[in-house]
């Protein structure tokens, strides 16, 4: 007498097919979250690069206005605290965020910052999540600048025509010579530029 065996394989076929759905759903998903990060991370980039370069401007219009008065050391203090008037650097921001394909809302923040918001223009597009294909990432950044020199006025019996010498952080010590101004301080001498923390 044969005995006969009844096989699984029609019942484990339902199984694999919802299992193999599962897996196939999962990585769909995973792959919507990567793309929603990789949107993000461009939007953090773009804001950071943008906050940087307003800030940079504005050192750089800082440096220009001690250059101008650097016979008048009178003045500087004004202008290591960010109290002298030079342009906004917002424009720079826009200008580097356009070319990093996002826009920006940029905002002084205080005398020596500028907070930046930046929206990709590029949104996080089709995915197996609802409403992705219109939603665009947002970031936000702040760049701070710094004074790495500071002075000490001189004194009232020194010479009128005397420049205070300048200490700047890392231990450069600036001597300046009214009569021979050819060697003076950079821009990154004078100021440092950094993400403020957030």
């Amino acid at each position: 007498m044969r005995v006969r065996v009844r096989g699984d394989a029609g019942q484990a076929f339902p199984i694999y097919i919802t299992v193999v759905g599962g897996l196939l759903f999962l990585a769909l998903a995973y792959f919507a979250v990567g793309q929603a990060a990789a949107t993000r991370s461009e939007a953090q980039t773009a804001a950071d690069a943008a906050a940087l370069a307003a800030a940079l401007e504005t050192r750089d219009r800082l440096t220009d206005e001690w250059i101008t008065h650097v016979l008048e050391p009178e003045s500087w203090q004004d202008i290591f605290e960010g109290e002298t008037p030079v342009p906004n650097g917002c424009w720079r921001a826009r200008d580097l965020a356009a070319r990093n394909d996002a826009s920006v809302k940029c905002e002084p923040d205080g005398p020596l910052g500028y907070t930046v918001v930046a929206e990709t223009n590029d949104s996080v597009g089709d995915t197996i999540v609802p409403g992705t294909e219109n939603r665009k990432a947002t970031q936000a950044a702040t760049a701070v600048i710094e004074a790495r020199c500071w002075f000490e006025p001189l004194a009232q019996d020194v010479d009128d025509d005397a420049l205070p010498s300048l200490s700047c952080k890392g231990g450069e010590d600036w001597e300046l010579n009214p009569d021979d101004l050819a060697d003076l301080p950079k821009p990154d001498d004078l100021f440092d530029v950094h993400l403020a923390d957030s």
